[in-house]
């Protein structure tokens, strides 16, 4: 498949298309993780007829012929563009090895004969016997030999529109028109990161009456050929002959009339999403004014024996991702995640729309990424009344903890006096008028015990020695003498021994 021009012409192209496509009664965003992944699928007969010309001279007539087989909805399953159908689709029960007798014998000989899938006679009998001939292909005698190639084509939803699309092959056809096949591409289809893929349920729900939509393409995409999305509701009982039926519980249209009118239209194999998650819960089949699914269980079942299973991929978690900012209208976050996934596969269409309405409502009053991130705004409010409301708390409570803290101040000196000796008791009650030195008191601390003191020991008395001392009078004078002079200090007359 050819890779795709700029994003920006994609997103152009596919919101000329999105409001019809996704225009339905649902939550929206139901269909959104399968519609990127739904294609259009195209299968016809290349027969290659060689006539070998007995009526005349013997000729060799090469014919060609182009034979459509059936078209349909197709659903990829995987990265790597495996994707699931309807056998019906990619194969018919019709004889084309007839059709090209017919053909030939027409161009040819210019018989009048139908071009159809018939077998057929004509009046001239050499020429009809030679006409059974060429119809019975088994015979030695047969006079043509037919090469029947399939040419399937596969047209995925993008854009701009892919009108070439990309060739695929069947791994595995079902066992009946209306069982799943298989189908991968012939050549590399995901242009590198792989293709969108639709993520497959586990289970059909059993609740008659539950919600889903189909998802499918009428013609080839293009602008002016939009994916079509409808909704429908799943009828009671099990999967029942066929397939499970629908019904509308509140009765306000004939569901199986209108969506078999959507399967002759184009919607063969279109995949049937469920309401709960969005994810695909069955295949659409019928046509006219019958219309039923086959479940997911035959799906998985049908890629089991193909050898394979469903897987998402890189793309799908990028597009998850997005979608999952989108849907919970965080636009500022979802704008990039979209344009992320157009970078790994330009012209993803779901993800086109979104990311222009993403950044359309980004920044906006809608946007609740803008809420999240939005720093708070500036205060107008004075700040002096919160400063002097603070100064004020702040003043109270040194009050209140210098008050607590003399009152406990008050209750350790009690406590101290109490448990205080009285002789420790008496000396710091006298006063220094008393005649007593004045006695400094350093007392213990209530968080550690008093330290007991061994009290001193009175001591005996000890022998004072003192010198007994006579005093002296000048004989001459009468003056008091020193008790070392040996002359009168007033008139020098010798102190007799």
């Amino acid at each position: 498949m050819r890779r795709l021009a700029l994003p920006g012409v994609a997103v152009g192209l596919v919101l000329m298309s999105m409001p019809a496509a996704l225009a339905h009664e649902h939550p929206s965003g139901i269909t959104d993780l399968v519609t990127p992944a739904v294609t259009r699928v195209e299968a016809k007969a290349l027969i290659h007829i060689t006539l070998l010309d007995h009526v005349g001279e013997l000729l060799h007539i090469e014919r060609s012929y182009e034979v459509p087989i059936g078209t349909g909805t197709g659903t990829v399953v995987n990265p790597d563009g495996t994707l699931v159908t309807l056998t019906q689709v990619i194969r018919t029960d019709k004889n084309l090895a007839v059709y090209a007798a017919n053909r030939v014998f027409a161009d040819y000989h210019k018989a009048d004969i139908p071009t159809d899938f018939s077998k057929h006679k004509v009046d001239d009998e050499t020429l009809n016997h030679h006409l059974q001939l060429c119809y019975d292909l088994t015979s030695k005698m047969s006079t043509c030999i037919v090469d029947i190639k399939q040419d399937i084509t596969v047209f995925p939803h993008i854009a701009p529109a892919d009108g070439r699309g990309f060739k695929a092959e069947v791994v595995k056809f079902g066992d009946g028109p209306a069982t799943p096949a298989v189908l991968r591409p012939t050549s590399r289809a995901d242009g590198g990161v792989g293709l969108p893929t639709a993520p497959l349920a586990e289970k059909v729900p059993d609740k008659p009456g539950s919600p889903t939509a189909v998802a499918g393409f009428l013609g080839r995409p293009a602008p002016n050929q939009p994916i079509k999305v409808d909704i429908a509701h799943l009828g009671p009982g099990g999967a029942a002959e066929g397939g499970r039926t629908f019904s509308d519980p509140q009765k306000k249209a004939d569901e199986p009339v209108k969506l078999g009118k959507l399967i002759d239209q184009g919607l063969l194999g279109a995949p049937v999403i469920g309401d709960k998650d969005g994810h695909v819960i069955g295949l659409l089949v019928g046509g006219g004014k019958t219309a039923k699914m086959i479940g997911v269980r035959e799906i998985t079942s049908a890629l089991a024996v193909a050898k394979t299973p469903a897987r998402r991929g890189q793309l799908d978690a990028a597009f998850e991702a997005a979608l999952t900012r989108f849907h919970t209208k965080n636009y500022t976050d979802a704008a990039p995640a979209f344009q992320r996934v157009l970078d790994l596969y330009p012209g993803q269409p779901v993800a086109a729309a979104h990311l222009k309405e993403s950044l359309a409502k980004k920044g906006t009053a809608a946007d609740l990424g803008v809420r999240k991130a939005a720093p708070p705004k500036a205060t107008t409010i004075p700040l002096w009344p919160f400063i002097a409301g603070a100064a004020l708390v702040l003043a109270l409570t040194t009050g209140l903890g210098l008050l607590l803290w003399r009152r406990r101040r008050g209750a350790r000196d009690e406590e101290d006096r109490e448990e205080m000796p009285p002789q420790e008791m008496n000396l710091a009650a006298r006063s220094p008028d008393d005649g007593a030195d004045p006695t400094v008191m350093v007392r213990r601390s209530q968080a550690f015990p008093m330290i007991p003191t061994q009290q001193p020991q009175p001591q005996p008395p000890q022998p004072v020695l003192t010198a007994q001392q006579q005093v002296k009078f000048c004989t001459s004078c009468g003056m008091k003498l020193g008790p070392a002079h040996r002359f009168c200090g007033y008139c020098g007359h010798p102190i007799e021994t």
